[in-house]
């Protein structure tokens, strides 16, 4: 799924769906934005600053389908100023999926105060920031997601490794889990997604999926699970994950 110089072309609506992309300048967010272009959803995909040339690139491709925002979700203020320009505007889904690693042999004990505080705000205080302050945008029955991961289970973690990471998305978890628990008597439903091991700049060339094999997945995933509300810990096939 990898985004060409193709010629600008308008691709005619044939959804009334919306969604919002939190992180879709690269990567799987990315890909996530074409995926659902694709479907005929309307896109508003959010980048960090303004050097995300793939995504400028998809959006020409996809005129009128993808509109690109801008919003660092380490900072509060960006956040506001988001909801403010898309307010009273309405979202069948929201997906979160801005997110960083760092090295992954290094001990939590050897990470430095400021790489720590790093990942965990990008990878979990910055996406319930995210939700907190656009979950108003979701519809009723929609959905609101973010982009964890197998390695935020705890029961799986046989092999360690990764730990700063792994406690992020675990941190992820257990934000969301108490998140959907004030929401239970809400319609919306909420997913944990975990993509599997994916060929990207995040999980490196060794990883075991090409966004092909994930991402289509991903939105059939999605999509299966609308209209089923609570708290959903998946994989890219739909399969439970344990917490």
């Amino acid at each position: 799924m990898s985004i060409t110089n193709a010629p600008n072309t308008t691709t005619p609506v044939t959804s009334t769906r919306r969604v919002l992309i939190i992180g879709a300048s690269r990567g799987l967010g990315l890909a996530l934005a074409e995926e659902w272009a694709r479907h005929g959803w309307h896109v508003t995909a959010t980048q960090r600053n303004s050097d995300a040339a793939g995504l400028r690139d998809l959006a020409a491709r996809y005129l009128k389908i993808i509109e690109i925002e801008t919003v660092d979700v380490t900072v509060p203020t960006q956040i506001a100023a988001l909801h403010d320009r898309l307010a009273p505007g309405t979202f069948d889904l929201l997906f979160v999926n801005a997110g960083v690693a760092n090295q992954p042999a290094t001990t939590v004990g050897a990470t430095s105060t400021d790489e720590f505080v790093r990942v965990m705000v990008t990878n979990a205080l910055g996406p319930m920031r995210v939700i907190e302050a656009l979950d108003d945008l979701v519809t009723p029955s929609g959905t609101i997601a973010v982009m964890s991961s197998g390695q935020g289970s705890v029961a799986n973690n046989e092999g360690g490794g990764h730990e700063v990471y792994r406690g992020s998305k675990a941190a992820l978890n257990t934000f969301m889990r108490s998140y959907a628990a004030r929401h239970r008597d809400e319609q919306r439903n909420f997913v944990l997604m975990a993509p599997g091991w994916v060929k990207t700049d995040l999980g490196g060339p060794d990883a075991r999926l090409s966004i092909e094999d994930s991402i289509p997945n991903v939105v059939t995933t999605l999509d299966a699970l609308q209209h089923k509300p609570g708290l959903h810990y998946v994989d890219y096939l739909g399969r439970t994950v344990p917490w």
